[in-house]
Protein backbone atom coordinates (compact mmCIF):
# COMPACT_ATOMS: atom_id res chain seq x y z
CA UNK A 1 0.00 0.00 0.00
CA UNK A 2 1.30 3.43 -1.12
CA UNK A 3 1.77 6.29 1.43
CA UNK A 4 -1.17 8.00 -0.35
CA UNK A 5 -3.37 5.25 0.24
CA UNK A 6 -3.00 4.40 3.44
CA UNK A 7 -3.42 8.44 4.29
CA UNK A 8 -6.89 7.93 3.44
CA UNK A 9 -7.76 4.31 5.29
CA UNK A 10 -6.35 6.69 8.32
CA UNK A 11 -8.36 9.40 7.71
CA UNK A 12 -11.74 7.25 6.90
CA UNK A 13 -10.99 5.48 10.32
CA UNK A 14 -10.91 8.48 12.33
CA UNK A 15 -14.17 10.03 10.32
CA UNK A 16 -16.03 6.51 11.22
CA UNK A 17 -14.93 6.77 14.87
CA UNK A 18 -16.33 10.38 14.93
CA UNK A 19 -19.50 9.15 13.17
CA UNK A 20 -19.74 5.98 15.96
CA UNK A 21 -19.36 8.06 18.94
CA UNK A 22 -21.58 11.05 17.42
CA UNK A 23 -24.35 8.53 17.04
CA UNK A 24 -23.76 7.41 20.50
CA UNK A 25 -24.25 10.84 21.94
CA UNK A 26 -27.09 11.31 19.54
CA UNK A 27 -26.52 14.18 17.42
CA UNK A 28 -27.53 12.04 14.45
CA UNK A 29 -30.88 10.44 15.54
CA UNK A 30 -33.92 11.11 13.72
CA UNK A 31 -35.88 13.91 14.90
CA UNK A 32 -32.75 15.23 17.36
CA UNK A 33 -30.81 17.16 15.01
CA UNK A 34 -29.81 20.43 15.42
CA UNK A 35 -31.74 21.37 12.46
CA UNK A 36 -34.66 20.06 10.49
CA UNK A 37 -34.01 19.05 6.70
CA UNK A 38 -35.66 21.82 6.11
CA UNK A 39 -33.20 24.50 8.02
CA UNK A 40 -35.37 25.44 10.68
CA UNK A 41 -34.66 24.39 14.54
CA UNK A 42 -36.95 21.61 16.38
CA UNK A 43 -39.46 24.62 17.90
CA UNK A 44 -39.80 25.65 14.61
CA UNK A 45 -40.46 22.17 12.97
CA UNK A 46 -43.13 21.44 15.51
CA UNK A 47 -44.26 24.82 14.37
CA UNK A 48 -47.99 23.00 13.09
CA UNK A 49 -49.27 21.87 16.64
CA UNK A 50 -47.34 24.83 18.44
CA UNK A 51 -48.91 27.37 16.31
CA UNK A 52 -52.07 25.87 16.10
CA UNK A 53 -52.22 25.97 19.77
CA UNK A 54 -51.28 29.48 20.19
CA UNK A 55 -54.06 30.43 17.58
CA UNK A 56 -56.14 28.55 19.57
CA UNK A 57 -55.19 30.56 22.68
CA UNK A 58 -54.77 33.73 21.12
CA UNK A 59 -58.23 33.31 19.45
CA UNK A 60 -60.22 32.45 22.85
CA UNK A 61 -57.86 35.36 24.55
CA UNK A 62 -59.70 37.95 22.51
CA UNK A 63 -62.86 36.13 22.92
CA UNK A 64 -62.21 36.41 26.45
CA UNK A 65 -61.34 40.47 25.98
CA UNK A 66 -64.66 41.20 23.81
CA UNK A 67 -66.53 39.54 26.38
CA UNK A 68 -65.25 41.24 29.19
CA UNK A 69 -65.48 44.41 27.00
CA UNK A 70 -69.13 43.67 26.46
CA UNK A 71 -69.82 42.98 30.35
CA UNK A 72 -67.59 46.46 31.34
CA UNK A 73 -69.71 48.25 28.47
CA UNK A 74 -73.45 47.10 30.09
CA UNK A 75 -72.00 47.70 33.54
CA UNK A 76 -71.26 51.25 32.79
CA UNK A 77 -74.72 51.58 30.75
CA UNK A 78 -76.60 50.00 33.64
CA UNK A 79 -74.49 52.42 36.21
CA UNK A 80 -75.49 55.44 33.56
CA UNK A 81 -78.95 54.52 34.00
CA UNK A 82 -79.19 53.84 37.15
CA UNK A 83 -77.93 57.53 37.88
CA UNK A 84 -79.90 59.33 35.33
CA UNK A 85 -83.13 57.94 37.22
CA UNK A 86 -82.04 59.40 40.78
CA UNK A 87 -81.69 62.45 39.06
CA UNK A 88 -84.78 62.61 37.78
CA UNK A 89 -86.46 61.64 41.17
CA UNK A 90 -84.50 64.80 42.63
CA UNK A 91 -85.28 67.37 40.09
CA UNK A 92 -88.89 66.00 39.67
CA UNK A 93 -89.20 66.93 43.59
CA UNK A 94 -87.76 70.54 43.28
CA UNK A 95 -85.04 72.08 41.01
CA UNK A 96 -81.38 71.32 42.26
CA UNK A 97 -78.42 73.07 41.11
CA UNK A 98 -74.98 71.17 39.57
CA UNK A 99 -73.07 70.42 42.85
CA UNK A 100 -76.08 69.36 44.68
CA UNK A 101 -77.13 66.50 42.00
CA UNK A 102 -73.43 65.41 41.96
CA UNK A 103 -73.17 65.21 45.25
CA UNK A 104 -76.07 63.27 45.57
CA UNK A 105 -75.20 60.96 43.26
CA UNK A 106 -71.51 60.53 44.87
CA UNK A 107 -73.24 59.54 48.15
CA UNK A 108 -74.77 56.11 45.72
CA UNK A 109 -70.83 55.55 44.87
CA UNK A 110 -71.09 56.65 41.48
CA UNK A 111 -67.82 56.83 39.27
CA UNK A 112 -66.93 60.36 38.27
CA UNK A 113 -67.22 59.71 34.83
CA UNK A 114 -70.80 58.25 34.80
CA UNK A 115 -72.11 61.81 37.02
CA UNK A 116 -70.43 63.81 34.32
CA UNK A 117 -71.99 62.38 31.76
CA UNK A 118 -75.58 62.24 33.25
CA UNK A 119 -75.66 65.32 33.72
CA UNK A 120 -74.15 67.15 30.91
CA UNK A 121 -76.94 65.29 29.49
CA UNK A 122 -79.18 67.13 31.42
CA UNK A 123 -78.18 70.02 30.85
CA UNK A 124 -77.82 69.34 26.80
CA UNK A 125 -82.04 68.57 27.04
CA UNK A 126 -82.06 72.23 29.77
CA UNK A 127 -83.35 69.93 32.24
CA UNK A 128 -80.17 71.20 34.33
CA UNK A 129 -79.69 75.22 34.52
CA UNK A 130 -77.28 76.74 37.22
CA UNK A 131 -78.23 79.85 36.23
CA UNK A 132 -82.22 79.58 35.63
CA UNK A 133 -81.72 77.61 39.50
CA UNK A 134 -79.92 81.00 41.12
CA UNK A 135 -82.31 83.16 39.41
CA UNK A 136 -85.33 81.24 40.67
CA UNK A 137 -83.71 80.81 44.12
CA UNK A 138 -83.30 84.13 44.70
CA UNK A 139 -86.55 85.37 43.94
CA UNK A 140 -88.48 83.37 45.69
CA UNK A 141 -86.06 82.88 48.96
CA UNK A 142 -86.08 86.82 49.02
CA UNK A 143 -89.78 87.00 48.65
CA UNK A 144 -91.10 84.20 50.75
CA UNK A 145 -88.07 84.92 53.51
CA UNK A 146 -87.08 88.46 52.87
CA UNK A 147 -83.17 87.56 53.08
CA UNK A 148 -81.44 90.13 52.22
CA UNK A 149 -78.26 90.04 49.33
CA UNK A 150 -75.71 88.23 51.75
CA UNK A 151 -77.84 85.76 52.96
CA UNK A 152 -79.27 84.98 49.34
CA UNK A 153 -75.52 84.68 48.41
CA UNK A 154 -74.22 82.34 51.29
CA UNK A 155 -76.94 79.96 50.16
CA UNK A 156 -75.79 79.93 46.79
CA UNK A 157 -72.25 79.34 47.38
CA UNK A 158 -73.85 76.13 49.60
CA UNK A 159 -75.86 75.06 46.33
CA UNK A 160 -72.06 75.01 44.40
CA UNK A 161 -73.59 78.04 41.70
CA UNK A 162 -70.44 79.87 40.49
CA UNK A 163 -69.89 83.48 41.85
CA UNK A 164 -70.82 85.20 38.34
CA UNK A 165 -73.71 83.51 38.51
CA UNK A 166 -74.95 83.65 41.69
CA UNK A 167 -74.17 88.01 41.28
CA UNK A 168 -76.42 88.19 37.62
CA UNK A 169 -79.15 85.89 40.12
CA UNK A 170 -78.40 88.72 42.71
CA UNK A 171 -79.14 91.63 40.57
CA UNK A 172 -82.68 90.78 40.65
CA UNK A 173 -82.77 92.68 44.11
CA UNK A 174 -82.06 96.38 44.60
CA UNK A 175 -81.57 98.35 47.52
CA UNK A 176 -85.22 99.20 47.85
CA UNK A 177 -85.87 95.92 48.04
CA UNK A 178 -83.64 94.72 50.71
CA UNK A 179 -84.76 97.87 52.74
CA UNK A 180 -88.68 96.66 52.01
CA UNK A 181 -88.17 93.23 53.50
CA UNK A 182 -86.76 94.07 56.44
CA UNK A 183 -88.76 96.27 57.56
CA UNK A 184 -91.45 93.68 56.93
CA UNK A 185 -89.26 91.22 59.31
CA UNK A 186 -89.26 93.81 61.68
CA UNK A 187 -93.00 94.83 61.51
CA UNK A 188 -93.67 91.11 62.23
CA UNK A 189 -91.00 91.24 65.34
CA UNK A 190 -92.78 94.02 66.92
CA UNK A 191 -96.63 93.26 66.28
CA UNK A 192 -97.99 93.02 69.67
CA UNK A 193 -95.09 94.07 71.39
CA UNK A 194 -95.02 97.10 73.31
CA UNK A 195 -91.86 99.44 73.43
CA UNK A 196 -91.38 101.74 76.84
CA UNK A 197 -91.82 105.26 75.74
CA UNK A 198 -90.48 107.15 78.69
CA UNK A 199 -86.94 108.26 78.67
CA UNK A 200 -85.58 107.11 82.23
CA UNK A 201 -82.65 104.73 82.40
CA UNK A 202 -85.10 101.48 82.31
CA UNK A 203 -87.28 102.49 79.09
CA UNK A 204 -84.08 103.62 77.43
CA UNK A 205 -82.16 99.81 78.74
CA UNK A 206 -85.31 98.16 77.51
CA UNK A 207 -85.38 100.37 73.98
CA UNK A 208 -82.12 98.99 73.13
CA UNK A 209 -82.71 95.86 74.25
CA UNK A 210 -85.26 95.36 71.51
CA UNK A 211 -82.78 97.67 68.94
CA UNK A 212 -80.02 95.10 69.31
CA UNK A 213 -82.20 92.02 69.06
CA UNK A 214 -83.52 93.16 65.86
CA UNK A 215 -80.36 93.87 64.15
CA UNK A 216 -79.43 90.63 65.27
CA UNK A 217 -82.31 89.34 63.77
CA UNK A 218 -81.76 90.85 60.64
CA UNK A 219 -78.02 90.81 60.30
CA UNK A 220 -78.79 86.89 60.17
CA UNK A 221 -80.75 87.06 57.28
CA UNK A 222 -78.40 88.98 55.23
CA UNK A 223 -79.03 92.78 55.56
CA UNK A 224 -76.40 95.13 56.29
CA UNK A 225 -75.73 95.83 59.81
CA UNK A 226 -75.48 99.90 58.95
CA UNK A 227 -79.14 99.64 57.27
CA UNK A 228 -80.71 97.25 59.67
CA UNK A 229 -79.61 99.17 62.27
CA UNK A 230 -81.43 102.61 60.46
CA UNK A 231 -84.87 100.84 59.75
CA UNK A 232 -85.15 99.16 63.54
CA UNK A 233 -84.62 102.84 64.59
CA UNK A 234 -87.33 104.09 62.59
CA UNK A 235 -89.48 100.98 63.38
CA UNK A 236 -89.06 101.64 67.27
CA UNK A 237 -89.72 105.18 67.10
CA UNK A 238 -93.20 104.94 64.39
CA UNK A 239 -94.11 102.24 67.20
CA UNK A 240 -93.89 104.37 70.15
CA UNK A 241 -95.49 107.02 68.36
CA UNK A 242 -98.73 104.78 67.85
CA UNK A 243 -98.63 103.81 71.32
CA UNK A 244 -98.71 107.58 72.36
CA UNK A 245 -101.03 108.39 70.26
CA UNK A 246 -103.65 105.24 71.75
CA UNK A 247 -103.01 106.77 74.88
CA UNK A 248 -104.15 110.12 74.22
Amino acid sequence: MSEQQETLEALRRAVAQIQEGAAEGGLFQDGQTGESPTGESPSSGGSGSGSGSSGADSAGSESSGSQNSRSESDDSRSDYEKARAVVLRKLTGSAKSRHQLAESLRERDFEESVITAVLGRMEEVHLLDDADFARTWVRTRHEMKNLGRAALRRELKEKGIEEALAEEALEQIGAEDEDAAARELVAKKLRGTTIPVGNGPEERKEREKHTRRLVFMLARRGHSPGAAFQIVREALDDQAAHQRADLQ
